[in-house]
């Protein structure tokens, strides 16, 4: 008897319970649509920020899926780089630029196609050493004749939890994908669409490493071909790393089944939905933001003002460690004290700040 689903014939005739499926679905649709129509309102300015948020919580948790824990700093740096935004002109870190660009090309560039020739650029864009933690790996190159498994335990007692086809199935397989892909654009719905995939890609395994960062990339490209934007508001990497345990064994049980994917479906989209509710939090620096300046708009500020704002609320509520005070608005503004004062004193009656409780002489203030 087969054990896994590939070892059937026409694995890829997939099943799922629609009246499980489809109000899931619905309810996707219905968080998605509430968290774009607050996105627009955003202004491009912002509306790149969030992208750039969004960007970085993607890589910092598609990395740490599989174990990597990537510097957050290195990899806003990466991403504004990226985006052509300010950034904090650290070193370029080949690893974590590499994984970004892989992101920001699979939804960026979400029209263009996926071939074989890409999906290998995108995987020799993860090791850019040709290394894989300490081991040599085939980059941009297919698996070898290697038996490719996913075990746990401790030697000797390994529980092997999904075993990939071999070797010489890959190009078959990979070439049954992509035909799959371009003619189901438009035709599956985008969601179920991007949910097969990934499903569909993981079990063919066809690297050595990397297949689950290249599936999220590929899921990623399949939302924003279904949204018709470049642009990410959400992270679904993110949600999927608060999850991990349940999406290993979604993806276990329906690879051992026999074609029903709907406890795959039914896991990736209730994932999706909590990603769309997660990124309210993700975006709230962004949303605080945009509220924050639609009340001031009138405010009459000069460039000083307006920076030191800024700099507030980019740290968050509370995340600008003992506030502001007139020391600190010297250094920002690269003004006298004096001037300081005064101009901090202008931005208290306008109500652009406020008095934090026992702010003393040397006043802490807070724009909120």
């Amino acid at each position: 008897m087969p054990h896994y689903i590939w070892q059937r014939p026409n694995w890829t005739s997939f099943r799922w319970n629609a009246d499980v499926v489809l109000p899931i679905i619905s309810e996707c649709r219905m968080r998605q649509g509430k968290l774009l129509c607050r996105v627009s309102s955003l202004g491009i300015t912002l509306e790149q920020q969030a992208q750039a948020e969004i960007a970085v919580e993607e890589t910092v948790k598609t990395a740490a899926i599989e174990g990597e824990n990537l510097s957050r700093e290195s990899v806003r740096s990466s991403v504004a780089r990226r985006l052509g935004l300010p950034s904090a002109g650290l070193p370029v870190d080949r690893h974590i630029d590499g994984l970004v660009s892989v992101l920001l090309d699979a939804t960026r560039n979400f029209d263009a196609p996926l071939t074989v020739k890409r999906v290998h650029g995108w995987h020799a864009a993860l090791f850019p050493t040709g290394y894989s933690g300490l081991h040599k790996i085939r980059v941009g190159k297919r698996r070898g004749a290697e038996s490719m498994r996913v075990v746990s335990g401790p030697v000797g007692k390994e529980k092997i939890h999904f075993e990939a086809p071999p070797s010489n199935r890959i190009e078959k397989e990979i070439r049954h994908f992509l035909a799959w892909w371009e003619k189901e654009r438009g035709k599956t719905e985008g969601l179920l669409r991007a949910a097969i995939a990934h499903f569909w890609f993981v079990t063919i395994h066809p690297y050595e490493d990397g297949n689950g960062r290249l599936a999220r990339a590929i899921t990623d490209m399949a939302i924003a071909q279904d949204d018709g934007q470049p642009l990410r508001y959400y992270s679904l990497s993110a949600q999927i790393m608060a999850e991990r345990d349940a999406y290993y064994n979604a993806l276990e049980r329906c690879s051992k089944g026999e074609g029903d994917i709907t406890e795959w479906l039914s896991w990736f989209f209730a994932c999706f939905s909590r990603a769309t509710e997660r990124s309210e939090k993700i975006l709230s620096i962004v949303f605080d933001k945009a509220g924050f300046w639609n009340k001031h708009a009138g405010t009459p500020l000069s460039e000083r003002q307006k920076k030191v704002a800024n700099r507030l609320l980019d740290a968050g509520r509370d995340g600008f460690e003992g506030g502001l005070t007139t020391r600190k608005y010297v250094s920002m503004a690269k003004v006298s004290r004096a001037t300081a004062f005064r101009e901090i004193e202008q931005l208290l009656q306008s109500g652009i700040l406020r008095r934090r409780p026992g702010g003393g002489r040397g006043q802490t203030l807070k724009p909120w």
